[in-house]
């Protein structure tokens, strides 16, 4: 596999992963926004965009060791992550298997766990088909950039596939150390108290203004917002991310 990818900005180092379906173009705005402030590695999956498939499934695992595997390559010993989606996921499941490489996570609408996602969802993962996506818009916008432009039922399939994965990191979540900022849409694919168990598993969720330190995690929800609509408010995405990447918090009266 060869891995497409493109460098903007300066700073330190950022690494930008995208949703299913996606490549660079479609995250949008958010890329050059953040490069005001970091040297960012945005880049292709697996099958997506200019990267070409190979002959094995796209699983988060694989896509975390994907990219651990980028960051070597390039020489990026420690990044921050900002994941969307899919992208989310795999850095999540980055967080859990390269501890080592992740210094701060951004991980917009993402699950760590199957029956986190929003009934609806789980009505529609056993409906889906390869024909029910070959129509669709982003079908026609894969042929511009793709390796091989007739390679999209495969990528359905793949992703059909990944749909089914088990998912159930409960446990590994509980073990990252590093900060993870988890940003959700009110709209969700995931349901809003999955995203609340999410951060309580990673230390947040407790009063502040008692005199101890706040959880050097976040939980960030966008109003009136479904999972597609995320990437399309990069103002919005860059005011959660930039003071977390920072490490900043607002001052309370107390303080």
């Amino acid at each position: 596999m060869k891995m497409y990818y493109e460098v903007s900005g300066s700073g330190d180092p950022l690494i930008v992963l995208h949703g299913a379906y996606m490549n660079i173009p479609s995250m949008g705005k958010i890329i050059p926004m953040l490069a005001k402030n970091h040297k960012v590695y945005a880049l292709e999956f697996q099958g997506h965009g200019r990267t070409n498939d190979i002959d094995r499934p796209i699983t988060y695992a694989n896509l975390a060791d994907d990219t651990a595997a980028f960051m070597d390559a390039v020489g990026v010993k420690k990044a921050d992550v900002f994941g969307y989606s899919m992208g989310a996921g795999a850095g999540l499941q980055l967080a859990i298997r390269h501890p080592d490489k992740v210094t701060r996570l951004v991980a917009a609408s993402t699950a760590y766990d199957a029956e986190g996602f929003q009934p609806e969802y789980k009505a529609f993962i056993p409906q889906m088909s390869v024909e029910m996506f070959v129509g669709m818009p982003f079908a026609q916008e894969y042929r511009k950039l793709a390796a091989n432009p007739d390679g999209f039922p495969a990528l359905v399939k793949k992703l059909i596939a990944l749909e089914h994965e088990p998912m159930a990191w409960g446990t590994d979540v509980k073990a990252v150390k590093a900060p993870v900022l988890i940003i959700t849409a009110d709209a969700d694919v995931t349901t809003l108290e999955h995203s609340v168990a999410l951060f309580r598993l990673l230390g947040g969720g407790a009063m502040g203004d008692m005199g101890k330190p706040l959880s050097a995690s976040r939980l960030a929800v966008m109003p009136a917002t479904s999972h597609t609509a995320i990437i399309t408010q990069p103002e919005l995405l860059e005011a959660f991310v930039e003071p977390f990447l920072k490490d900043e918090t607002p001052k309370g009266m107390f303080q």
